[in-house]
């Protein structure tokens, strides 16, 4: 990989996980939604929304066919097709959507999502019968709290099909009253066995969301957009937890997660960020690869 971020190449990704012995990387936090809301949900980062704090040019605004192949030929062999809904009686219209494109591209993860409503524990339950092996909701952006009382039969249906969700529990970039660890806390005292993998490592309150995945089995991190120089002058991750995010990764508790397309640097960036830790070969196979993979259950 390159020696420094700003210089990431793509063309470098292969021989990154290459160097490292692995069949490819596993990437758990990528999107792709229905055209329509994709062009909203990118005129929204043009205009530096007030959930962003920041301008925010998008990369890789392509189509589906030239993203996946990006992915490929970087050799992202599993990734996920992460849509959330932001207001009620969308998710069902999107997991029809996600699971439709997972079916179409095998080496996409089938996606889900759900919505603080009636129709939750339906929609979902159609989802998990469907094949849907990750859920992403978005408490930022959709305005609700995780202990909302309507989602509690689906957190215990996820809980009890050991599904995991990737969920956006932080306040970076812009906290509401239901980001942070509190929220998301009382959510797993109230289903301690749910899967869940908090998304950018829970930036900016780190340290507390380290200790939630110390204290519950289920709980898991992914690195996305985390040491990058865009996200890390804003909400830097503390040297000081560096051991630990180590050993919870050697433990099988952090993924790589990249954020694609939605990025405003190279893909390759957030890998030269992740060596540049220098946590060590095996703490790198385990968080691009076979973390995801013993979750996921993926070939190779």
């Amino acid at each position: 990989m390159p020696v420094t971020t700003d210089d990431a190449d793509d063309a470098d990704v292969p021989a990154f996980w290459q160097g490292l012995g692995l069949p490819g990387l596993a990437d758990v936090h990528v999107h792709f939604l229905p055209p329509r809301l994709l062009r909203r949900v990118w005129a929204y980062f043009d205009a530096a929304g007030p959930l962003l704090g920041t301008t925010w040019p998008i990369r890789y605004r392509w189509s589906d066919a030239e993203r996946l192949a990006h992915l490929r030929r970087m050799g992202v062999r599993a990734f996920s097709a992460l849509a959330y809904a932001h207001r009620p009686a969308m998710a069902a219209d999107l997991n029809s959507w996600t699971l439709d494109f997972a079916r179409a591209n095998p080496d996409c993860l089938p996606s889900a999502t759900f919505f603080p409503e009636p129709a939750a524990p339906r929609y979902v339950t159609e989802a998990l019968t469907a094949g849907a092996r990750v859920f992403k909701v978005h408490v930022q952006v959709g305005g609700f709290a995780p202990t909302d009382p309507l989602l509690d039969p689906v957190w215990g249906l996820l809980a009890d099909a050991g599904v995991p969700v990737v969920v956006h529990a932080g306040h970076a970039p812009a906290g509401t009253a239901h980001t942070g660890p509190g929220p998301f806390a009382a959510l797993l005292a109230r289903h301690p066995r749910l899967a869940a993998v908090v998304a950018h490592l829970g930036a900016p309150d780190y340290s507390a969301f380290l200790d939630l995945a110390d204290r519950y089995e289920n709980v898991r991190l992914d690195t996305t957009m985390a040491f990058t120089p865009f996200f890390d002058q804003a909400v830097p991750f503390p040297a000081a937890e560096l051991p630990r995010l180590r050993e919870l990764g050697l433990a099988g508790k952090v993924l790589h997660g990249s954020d694609f397309p939605n990025l405003p640097y190279a893909y390759a960036a957030q890998l030269t960020a992740l060596a540049q830790l220098d946590l060590g070969d095996a703490w790198l196979r385990a968080v691009c690869w076979t973390n995801a993979a013993d979750l996921f259950d993926l070939p190779g």
